[in-house]
């Protein structure tokens, strides 16, 4: 008796391995900012002829070569960092993961809300603009 057999069904019918682990996961939870925090966030995007802002589920995203190096989740805002600079900022009070609490943006960090209209916040988005302006540009997507 196969695997098909004992659930009924033929193999293009059967549960997909997992099936079950999904259906029981819960939503991820997305935040979405105030004018004021999409203000905020423009506001502090670099100046810089190869920076595209673009909407990303209701947040913003900041971009550089098609790699996204600054982010909007709420009214958090994310950087992307070398390791050193994320630990750096990560030992700081108010700094953490960035994302959803469910599943965070692996090499982001949340900003300290504390720096929020600080020079500290222009000199670490500056850092994660030439972190990621390194990085080789994405391929363009198929639409």
């Amino acid at each position: 008796m196969g695997c098909c057999r004992a659930t009924g069904g033929t193999p293009a019918t059967a549960p997909r391995a997992g099936a079950q682990w999904r259906s029981r996961r819960r939503p991820i939870q997305i935040p979405k900012p105030t004018e004021a925090d999409k203000a905020y966030f423009r506001s502090i995007v670099p100046d810089d002829p190869r920076v595209e802002v673009k909407p990303m589920f209701g947040n913003l995203g900041a971009f550089v070569n098609g790699n996204m190096f600054m982010g909007l989740f709420g009214a958090d805002i994310g950087v992307r960092l070398a390791p050193d600079d994320a630990s750096t900022v990560l030992a700081v009070d108010g700094a953490g993961p960035f994302g959803p609490a469910e599943r965070p943006m692996g090499g982001y960090v949340s900003l300290p809300p504390s720096w929020r209209g600080r020079p500290d916040t222009a000199t670490w988005v500056a850092r994660a603009l030439a972190h990621v302006a390194e990085k080789p540009p994405k391929a363009a997507g198929k639409r």
